[in-house]
């Protein structure tokens, strides 16, 4: 269902047998038979998108394109903010907003070259309230939230990659129920300047096509944008590299795996027998009591990552509530309230268990290759006013840590992600485990 990746097209792009401008016209054939039911975007830039498009068609035919993504079309997750599209972030309070300025990495896409197609739906604030976004594989499913638009968008073969934004499951969840790969990297790896998801632990990452596209997507904007201010950016080379076999793989259960579909822990649970069988060391919690320490010191880790987002969300969700307090859902005012129980005492001891939870993940994580686990605890649920459980997403965000979902499983006919989490700073080392991984049980 998905798009041809982008990078395997640009040798064509260089012989002449293809183009920027026809890649994105077949996207956009893609986009006008499904989005009447899908409901990815809020605001499309079409006529600038075909311009952008015509002068990457240039570029490659001269052979000098600005990036290995110059010309390909991206979605935008609409709490990042564009020139010359609104940025609504999924509320009533925003509707019609616009900054008249790029975000960071929005602006270093254009820097690369990129054709930014449009913005795509995200629930309230990025939060929990939902959007009406369908998932491509069932249109009477959700597709996640709260980067819902971008995950349905590239699921459903309208983008190679699309940008979303993480604080505890919001790009490898709604990449998990789309069948789509996607990529939360370390905190603060991609600068968010721009971005209105700006929590303590809260990430851009990408949503693609395949795992090429997104690390190429990444690097482009670390390259031109750099991390967050004081952060050393994401780590790593233009080119991803040749996938790497692990020697070790940790699974990881945390605190959703009781409640997560049999047929979903059974599918996992044949994966990691195959990796064994190809000679990988698969561990868990019975063979190592430090993983087992640490997991039951993540049984709170949800209320944990919520009190934190509450509290650094006062703002704006307060100074909204001044101005219109009807367009803030209730989930919204519920946050208020949780943030002025908590105070900024609660706030403090928060912070502080978040450290010593980082500090133990480390300790483990780097002996070995990667935690691997579920993405979801099952398939899309039905219905939209639901986004899912982001339960198996939690900790990665929390831990500030990079996490990758690749399309490996099923659920009846729907897709389920197998999630992989590494230490901070080892994004790339994970994408090139992850490129294993994916080759391997295909």
């Amino acid at each position: 269902m998905m798009l041809t990746p982008y990078l395997a097209a640009t040798d064509k792009f260089r012989r002449g047998s293809d183009t920027p401008r026809d890649y994105l016209e077949r996207a956009l054939d893609k986009l006008d038979e499904v989005e009447p039911r899908l409901k990815a975007f809020t605001a499309l830039a079409i006529p600038r998108a075909r311009i952008a498009a015509d002068m990457s068609t240039r570029r490659w035919k001269s052979g000098t394109p600005l990036s290995p993504i110059d010309g390909m079309p991206i979605g935008i997750k609409d709490v990042i903010e564009t020139f010359d599209m609104p940025t609504s972030m999924g509320s009533p309070t925003y509707e019609g907003w616009c900054s008249g300025r790029d975000a960071a990495s929005v602006f270093a896409l254009r820097e690369a070259g990129a054709v930014i197609l449009g913005k795509t739906k995200t629930t309230e604030y990025a939060g929990t309230y939902p959007t009406d976004t369908r998932n491509p594989h069932d249109y009477n499913r959700t597709a996640g939230g709260s980067s819902a638009g971008s995950a349905a968008a590239v699921g459903a073969g309208i983008l190679p990659a699309a940008l979303g934004t993480q604080v505890m499951g919001s790009i490898i969840r709604p990449s998990s129920f789309c069948g789509a790969y996607g990529y939360k990297p370390t905190v603060g790896a991609i600068n968010r300047g721009g971005s209105h998801d700006y929590q303590s632990h809260s990430c851009i990452g990408v949503i693609g096509a395949s795992l090429e596209d997104i690390w190429a997507t990444a690097y482009a904007i670390v390259e031109r944008a750099g991390g967050d201010p004081g952060s050393v950016g994401l780590i790593g080379t233009q080119t991803l590299g040749a996938a790497v076999k692990p020697a070790r793989l940790m699974f990881f259960e945390t605190p959703g795996w009781a409640t997560a579909d049999p047929l979903a822990r059974e599918g996992l649970m044949r994966l990691l027998d195959r990796l064994r069988e190809v000679g990988v060391q698969v561990l868990s919690r019975h063979d190592e009591p430090r993983m087992e320490a640490f997991e039951t010191a993540l049984s709170d880790v949800r209320e944990l990552g919520s009190n934190i987002i509450s509290f650094e969300s006062r703002w704006p969700a307060n100074s909204a509530k001044y101005r219109d307090s009807l367009g803030l859902s209730p989930l919204m005012h519920d946050s208020a309230a949780r943030a002025a129980k908590l105070g900024l005492d609660g706030y403090r001891a928060c912070l502080e268990a978040r450290a010593q939870l980082r500090q133990q993940f480390e300790a483990l994580v780097r002996e070995v290759d990667a935690f691997i686990t579920l993405s979801a605890p099952g398939a899309a649920p039905h219905g939209i006013q639901w986004t899912g459980d982001p339960i198996f997403n939690v900790s990665a965000s929390v831990l500030g840590a990079p996490a990758i979902t690749l399309p490996l499983l099923k659920v009846g006919s729907m897709p389920l992600g197998v999630q992989l989490i590494g230490a901070q700073h080892t994004d790339q080392q994970l994408f090139r485990t992850a490129q294993w991984i994916r080759s391997a049980t295909h």
